[in-house]
């Protein structure tokens, strides 16, 4: 028998709504017999591809709104959140190295990726410094010369391009999205709907 489908969750490392799935899809997933196939990706790009903007843009009712709602989000789902003092950042260092990880240790790719957000929206750390992201990494026993040396190499900034281009040509346009049997879910708020669909076999 075939194991079901994959889950795939794509997410930039500056995105809040990114870090709350990211502590809970996991879990979901697991009671479902399902696995996660993490992607992050960089928003930038994805925005200047399909014409949008950061909801948090200016100091719009609506960008006044997301602030709050990061808050009452994180609040809802038991989360620590602490508001990063410099938002957003760029993420390519923390994406790239994601990706050179992955290659040798699943598993520990995916501790790195909860360490960087929490890093980000607990500890207020500059996940744009490639040192900030050496430090996590070494802090995780990985050895941080040879991540350094990998996050300049040509094979790695090429994967991250990849899974950049692949996510446009999937349909994101935002993070999070999760994508499960084919249904596209955007926002950590669709939780629930994800968590009813894996329970029902869809709706």
């Amino acid at each position: 028998m075939n194991d079901p489908t994959p889950i795939d969750f794509w997410f930039d490392f500056s995105s809040p709504y990114g870090y709350l799935m990211a502590e809970k899809i996991d879990t979901v997933a697991a009671q479902h017999g399902r696995k996660v196939r993490w992607h992050p990706i960089l928003l930038g790009v994805i925005f200047q591809a399909t014409g949008s903007r950061p909801p948090t843009d200016g100091d719009s009712a609506k960008a006044r709104y997301v602030a709050n709602d990061f808050h009452r989000s994180a609040r809802f789902h038991g989360l620590p959140y602490n508001p990063p003092s410099r938002f957003p950042l760029p993420t390519q260092n923390a994406a790239r190295a994601y990706y050179w990880l992955h290659g040798q240790d699943c598993a520990l790719a995916r501790r790195f990726a909860l360490a960087v957000y929490r890093a980000f929206f607990v500890d207020d750390r500059d996940i744009s410094s490639p040192d900030t992201v050496l430090d996590i990494a070494a802090d995780l026993g990985i050895d941080r010369q040879q991540l350094a040396t990998a996050l300049q190499t040509p094979e790695v900034k090429a994967r991250l391009k990849a899974e950049v281009d692949r996510a446009l040509a999937a349909g994101v346009f935002g993070s999070p999205h999760v994508i499960v049997d084919g249904e596209h879910f955007f926002g950590a708020d669709r939780l629930p709907q994800i968590e009813r669909w894996l329970e029902t076999g869809g709706f």
